[in-house]
């Protein structure tokens, strides 16, 4: 589908929603006409047009929170865009990482709109800042590099035994002890999984052999 074939409102605009590329997370939603997707496409940067303001406008061009579009989807019915994302900085105009922090009945959530694993990753990071009484994660950050370490082999030994000879259930279990393991060390380094995110993004396609000849040389 060309963009001058998309089903266009009145005013000539489709919806578009920002989605975060890596973390999965709806950043906000605003309004396209056609030349603010042309400039969105040629330029890699999101594009929006102001119905309040009747202008175009990038995304960041005062604030500097700009979003760098890696991929433009539509939907099957030709009238909403998806822009695939990767923001700098806080998505919202009231400085919030996305737009989306109010519940229906218009009271603050700090529940952001993140798929389970990076939303677990924000759990572990406010463990890692609290003064309230230690949790079981807090200990093990606490506990450094070492003591999460000796539980990640340990989760790890526990993942291949139930391959080999348990149960789904226990695989699914011992899967998940792995992958929380593995986010608290990552918060203890201060790594954010995003950047896991995108080095897995950065290897699809290649093969795997020669990706960690890559590694080795």
């Amino acid at each position: 589908m060309q963009l001058a074939e998309l089903k266009y409102d009145t005013q000539g605009l489709v919806t578009v929603v920002a989605v975060d590329r890596s973390t999965g997370e709806v950043r906000m939603l605003a309004h396209a006409n056609q030349e603010a997707l042309e400039l969105t496409l040629t330029q890699h940067v999101a594009h929006f047009f102001s119905r309040s303001r009747q202008r175009l406008w990038k995304k960041g061009e005062e604030s500097g929170n700009t979003l760098a579009v890696h991929q433009v989807l539509i939907d099957c019915d030709g009238d909403a865009v998806v822009y695939l994302v990767d923001p700098a900085g806080p998505s919202c105009h009231t400085g919030a990482e996305s737009c989306f922090f109010r519940s229906l009945d218009g009271s603050l959530t700090q529940e952001r709109p993140l798929p389970t694993l990076f939303g677990l990753e924000a759990v572990i990071q406010s463990r890692a800042s609290s003064s309230a009484t230690k949790s079981y994660t807090r200990s093990l950050l606490d506990g450094g590099a070492g003591k999460i370490g000796g539980k990640i082999r340990e989760e790890a030994g526990e993942l291949a035994d139930a391959l080999a000879s348990e149960s789904d259930d226990r695989v699914v279990s011992e899967a998940a002890d792995l992958f929380f393991h593995a986010l608290v060390g990552l918060v203890h380094r201060k790594i954010p999984m995003r950047q896991v995110a995108l080095e897995l993004a950065r290897r699809f396609g290649t093969s795997g052999h020669t990706e960690k000849a890559s590694r080795t040389a």
